[in-house]
């Protein structure tokens, strides 16, 4: 019994990575949406004790990320310590970028 569970809990995660992984943001998003839909997402896989770096939403932050913020995600990826941001200060860098594109 507890082996049937444990092969559901896997493919529950896997069903989860998966849905992460094909994750982008569309032009019409507002970048707080998707960032909390990616948090979600992320919070299930992590639920059962699955172990995601901060490091790798990171890098699916930037690579997913609508066209307005192409620009900013090169240049955190370019000039930021990807391994050391948090998707909190990833996010802000966007959010700033984005407020600035208001005018």
């Amino acid at each position: 019994m507890c082996q049937g569970a444990e092969r559901i809990r896997a493919a529950r995660v896997q069903t989860l990575k998966a849905e992460f992984e094909v994750l982008n943001m569309k032009d019409t998003n507002q970048l707080d949406d998707f960032v909390m839909k990616m948090n979600g997402l992320m919070s299930n896989i992590r639920a059962p004790g699955e172990i995601v770096s901060e490091s790798y939403v990171v890098k699916k932050l930037l690579r997913a990320v609508s066209s307005i913020f192409l620009q900013i995600a090169s240049i955190i990826e370019q000039f930021g310590n990807l391994e050391k941001m948090s998707v909190e200060e990833t996010t802000g860098s966007l959010k700033a970028h984005e407020e600035g594109l208001k005018g």
